[in-house]
C-alpha cells in the first residue's frame, strides 16, 4: 500500500482525488491543509467529514512551509503538491502573499521530499501558465507568457521541480489543470457562484460580453488524470496537460445552467476583469499517450452532478 501524501486535501481537487484514492484500497492518503479562510473553512470541514472514519486517512492541520508540519508525515511514497493561494484576481492585489506561498512552499516541500527521499511529486499547474496564446489549443511546448501574478507563481513551481529533478533525481510531474469544476468546487468560481446566484435570484456578475471560452473539466476526468501520473515512470520531468479539449463560451455555460437549475439568469455585466485570458483550449494528445487520459463528462453531466452536490451542502449547512 503506496502513502501519499497530498497538500491541499481539504480543498475542492483534494477532496476528490483523496476520495477515489482511499476508495481503490492501494493508497494510504496524509493530507495536510492548512484551512485557509480564502473561502469558508466550513466548506473544507465539509469535503472531509467522511474520511476519519478511513483507518487509511491521517490529517496534519499546518503549512507547507512549516518544514515541522511536514515532518509529521513519515514514510511517504509520493507527494501531489495541490496546496496553493488560489486566484488570478485577487493575486492581483496581494501578490507577495501569492508568490511566497505557492513559489517558496513549493521549494519547502521539494526539500522536503529531497531530504526523505521521496522520488515521485505531482504538481498541481495551471492553465493560466500560458497567458494570451491565440494559437489553440494549447500544447506544453508553447511559449508561457503568464498575465497574473498567480500564474507566473505555477510557473516558477514548475522550474523548481525541474531543478530538483536535475539535482537529486526527484520525478517531478507538472499537471496544467483547465478550469475544474464539480462536486465541492470552490464558491468563488463562476459555475458554483452561478448556480448559488441563479438558485436565489440574485444577479450574476459577467465580465465582458460572454464571448470568453474556457476548457471545463469535470473533476472526476482531473482526478483519474492524477492517479495515473503517479504511476508515470518514463523521464524524471514532464508537463501535462490534464483539460477535456472542448471549449465553451462564458455564455453557452450561463445557458447550460439556466437548463440545470430550471431557472433564468439575471445578467450583471460588468468590464473585463485584468488578468483574466480570453480562452483556454488543451491538446490532450500527450496525456491520451502517457496516462490514458480519456476526459469523457459532458458539460450537462457535469453540471448535473455538480447541482446535486450544491443542494445536499446548502441542505445540510441550513
Amino acid at each position: 500500500m503506496k502513502h501519499i501524501l497530498v497538500t491541499g486535501g481539504a480543498g475542492f481537487i483534494g477532496s476528490n482525488l483523496i476520495t477515489t484514492l482511499l476508495l481503490s484500497g492501494e493508497y494510504k492518503v496524509t493530507c495536510i491543509d492548512n484551512f485557509d479562510d480564502f473561502y469558508p473553512i466550513a466548506q473544507k470541514e465539509w469535503n472531509i467529514k467522511d474520511f476519519d472514519q478511513n483507518p487509511n486517512f491521517s490529517l496534519i492541520q499546518g503549512d507547507i512551509r512549516n518544514p515541522e508540519d511536514l515532518q509529521k508525515a513519515q514514510n511517504v511514497d509520493a507527494i501531489i503538491h495541490l496546496a496553493a493561494k488560489a486566484g488570478v484576481r485577487p493575486s492581483i492585489e496581494n501578490p507577495g502573499l501569492y508568490l511566497d506561498v505557492n513559489i517558496n512552499g513549493t521549494r519547502i516541500l521539494l526539500d522536503y521530499a529531497r531530504e526523505n527521499g521521496i522520488k515521485q511529486f505531482l504538481f498541481a499547474s495551471s492553465s493560466s501558465v500560458y497567458g494570451i496564446n491565440e494559437n489553440v489549443p494549447w500544447i506544453e511546448e508553447d511559449p508561457l507568457l503568464p498575465i497574473s501574478p498567480y500564474a507566473s507563481s505555477k510557473v516558477a513551481g514548475e522550474m523548481l521541480g525541474h531543478v530538483y529533478s536535475h539535482l537529486y533525481g526527484i520525478r517531478f510531474v507538472a499537471l496544467r489543470f483547465f478550469t475544474v469544476y464539480g462536486p465541492g468546487q470552490r464558491p468563488d468560481l463562476a459555475i458554483h457562484k452561478f448556480f448559488k446566484a441563479i438558485s436565489n435570484d440574485q444577479p450574476i456578475p459577467v465580465f465582458g460580453d460572454g464571448s470568453t471560452s474556457r476548457d471545463y473539466t469535470f473533476v472526476d476526468d482531473t482526478v483519474r488524470g492524477i492517479v495515473a501520473a503517479l504511476d508515470y515512470t518514463r523521464s524524471d520531468f514532464e508537463i501535462i496537460n490534464l483539460g477535456n479539449h472542448r471549449t465553451i463560451t462564458l455564455g453557452s455555460l450561463i445557458e447550460a445552467i439556466e437548463d440545470t437549475v430550471g431557472k433564468k439568469a439575471i445578467i450583471d455585466r460588468h468590464p473585463e476583469q485584468p488578468g483574466d485570458v480570453s480562452q483556454t483550449y488543451a491538446e490532450i494528445s500527450k496525456a491520451q499517450e502517457y496516462l490514458g487520459y480519456d476526459p469523457s463528462t459532458s458539460l450537462e453531466e457535469g453540471l448535473d452532478v455538480f447541482y446535486k452536490w450544491f443542494k445536499e451542502f446548502y441542505s445540510e449547512e441550513a
